[in-house]
């Protein structure tokens, strides 16, 4: 039997989820009918639902947790056309069209957010912010600000300018590029006001909702863990990662973790703007304004976030949180405590683009929508867009761009570096395990062990009882890693989680890690 996490087990909580109260919706306990099945309620799922529903289109979603319990609830809230893939980057790999429909397709999901929020009248302190890029000190030519220019004006953002610094004030950046009209918000105060919309319009939004099987064709359905069916005429996969893609898609992108502090800072003393540094690892800045009434009071919250690693393939969490905080006081002295930290799985895209459209391999009524890449909230938006006109066989500028099945002869070389990467984590299968004897194992903490011709994942729970699982990702069989830090097992090869216990959290695996007979500590 399983003995409850503790809160400090649980490891990270956003700002988002410390002041928001979401609604709670129902289980699925009956078979369902509808036009449209949803799978994951993020951004996208929500976003593609809205609008199939103010189209006309009957829709039923499916989470498998609460609504917006996956990566959404993980972001910065960054809503911007200035992507993590620089736009000379972009040209290079997409042509200069393409570069022009990711801004175009960027510049329009920011309006579409605003235009949502005005009709519905939504408080989720969506703001139109000034974004500025710049480089860390000392780095060298050829100058990236100044590349970044000309191909963010040859791309369509025209109002692009190099200035003398970002207005950051004790915070001296150096020149920086301004990217005018941005814009933030509380994503979660947004999504829940989208869930009520959705069921306004006719929506059903079920949660603790696991979808096992996905199947598409002429009798399209999802089938779901408790047994129950939803019989629909097309099926949206919107999880981040899809867990109905078992190759086409995983070998096109790679899993991330991205490390977030947030921290109490004088009301005045940060202006709210957006900002994004050009090193590597990178740094991102935005300020969340006092939330009244929340518990525990809240000033002003300073996000900074970054330092990303490869998801599995580090175990030094609280390294990565120490750098974000020694990079974060040496620029804004007036940092409080730290009050908030998380991290996020953010899927790289091999050519820099998400993947939005028809699922390859798969029947025409099958849709996918990943590779986000740091730009979650604008893309989960382009893909409602998108998807609702793919789906009412409407054509759509973007389609091509954003298709799940394109080929990127440019990005051979890092879809090769990629695919070796991920390669390369399956030497764990010859290793010996982190510790020698399962009594090895402190409380609180997990351990990869081997046993005879496997690898067990056993966790020791603050009590000493052991809990264990096969360490064997039922993805692709990738053998999973510790998170101390987070205290869930990562899998290095596709980014597939799952907490301590071996339930599956992240895809593309979309089943437990088998279990493992227990014994007393």
């Amino acid at each position: 039997m399983n003995v409850p996490l503790t809160p400090a087990e649980k490891g990270s909580t956003s700002v988002w989820t410390a002041t928001t109260a979401l609604p709670s919706l129902p289980t699925l306990t009956a078979n369902q009918h509808a036009d449209v099945c949803i799978v994951g309620a993020g951004i996208a799922g929500f976003t593609t639902a809205y609008l199939l529903g103010q189209a006309g289109k009957s829709v039923v979603m499916l989470d498998d947790g609460r609504i917006v319990s996956g990566e959404t609830e993980r972001t910065t809230a960054h809503l911007v056309t200035a992507l993590d893939m620089r736009y000379f980057e972009l040209a290079r790999l997409h042509g200069e069209r393409g570069a022009q429909l990711a801004a175009e397709s960027h510049a329009a999901a920011i309006d579409e957010i605003e235009r949502i929020v005005r009709t519905e009248n939504i408080d989720c302190d969506f703001e139109r912010v000034d974004g500025y890029l710049f480089n860390p000190p000392g780095k060298s030519e050829p100058d990236v600000l100044d590349r970044e220019l000309a191909a963010g004006r040859s791309s369509g953002l025209s109002d692009l300018e190099i200035v003398a610094g970002a207005p950051l004030g004790s915070c001296d950046t150096g020149r920086a590029l301004h990217f005018p009209r941005q814009a933030q918000f509380h994503p979660l105060k947004y999504l829940s006001a989208l869930a009520s919309a959705i069921v306004r319009d006719g929506g059903r939004i079920f949660t603790n909702t696991h979808a096992t099987e996905i199947t598409g064709g002429k009798s399209a359905q999802v089938k779901t863990e408790a047994g129950f069916v939803v019989d629909c005429e097309a099926i949206v996969v919107a999880t981040n990662t899809p867990v109905n893609d078992l190759l086409a898609i995983h070998t096109k992108q790679a899993a991330y973790r991205s490390f977030v502090i947030g921290a109490a800072v004088p009301p005045g003393t940060v202006p709210k703007v957006l900002c994004w540094d050009t090193a590597d690892p990178y740094h991102y800045v935005r300020l969340q304004g006092a939330t009244p009434g929340a518990s525990p009071a809240l000033n002003d919250v300073l996000i900074v976030g970054g330092e990303d690693h490869k998801t599995g393939q580090a175990d030094d969490t609280e390294t990565h949180y120490a750098r974000l905080e020694e990079w974060s006081r040496a620029r804004f002295p007036m940092m409080g405590e730290i009050q908030f930290r998380w991290s996020g799985q953010v899927m790289e895209p091999h050519d820099g683009l998400a993947f939005i459209g028809r699922n390859p391999l798969d029947h025409d009524n099958i849709y996918v929508v990943t590779g986000h890449s740091g730009n979650g909230m604008t893309y989960g938006t382009i893909a409602g867009r998108l998807l609702t006109d793919l789906i009412q066989g409407q054509e759509n500028p973007w389609a091509a761009l954003y298709d799940p099945s394109r080929v990127t002869l440019a990005a051979v070389k890092t879809f090769a570096e990629e695919t070796g990467n991920m390669a390369a984590q399956y030497a764990d299968w010859l290793t010996e395990g982190d510790v020698k004897r399962d009594e090895d194992v402190l409380p609180g903490t997990g351990a990869v062990v081997r046993h005879g011709m496997t690898k067990v994942a056993l966790y020791c729970d603050p009590k000493g009882a052991l809990h264990k699982c096969s360490a064997i990702c039922p993805h692709l069989g990738g053998i999973v890693r510790w998170n101390h830090a987070e205290k869930t097992w990562d899998c290095p090869c596709h980014g597939s989680r799952f907490d301590a216990f071996g339930q599956v959290i992240s895809g593309p695996a979309n089943k437990n890690l088998d279990p493992v007979a227990a014994h007393a500590h």
